[in-house]
């Protein structure tokens, strides 16, 4: 759960100006999709900091989740096609 944490934090665009602004037509908010996911992480890593332990259904959810976000963050522009890779 941790690593998906990490990917998750590492992959999204969190904290990146082009989701602090909506232009245009969107299809689905960014601003409050990653909202909605950063809670998310922020609420699974509290629980494990306090011992709990993710069963496949949490980890299949989050992952679930987190992709329906990139598919929508990728319809917008926001970030590149989901598994293209961004190493140049």
């Amino acid at each position: 759960m941790r690593a998906l944490i990490r990917q998750a934090r590492a992959t999204l665009p969190f904290e990146a100006a082009e989701t602090q602004v909506c232009t245009g037509v969107c299809q689905g908010c960014s601003r409050k999709l990653l909202d909605f996911l950063e809670s998310e992480l922020d609420d699974w890593e509290q629980r494990l900091d306090a011992g709990e332990r993710p069963g496949l259904s949490d980890l299949s959810r989050l992952m679930q989740t987190g992709r329906k976000v990139e598919r929508v963050l990728t319809r917008n522009g926001l970030i590149g096609e989901a598994g293209a890779s961004h190493d140049g």
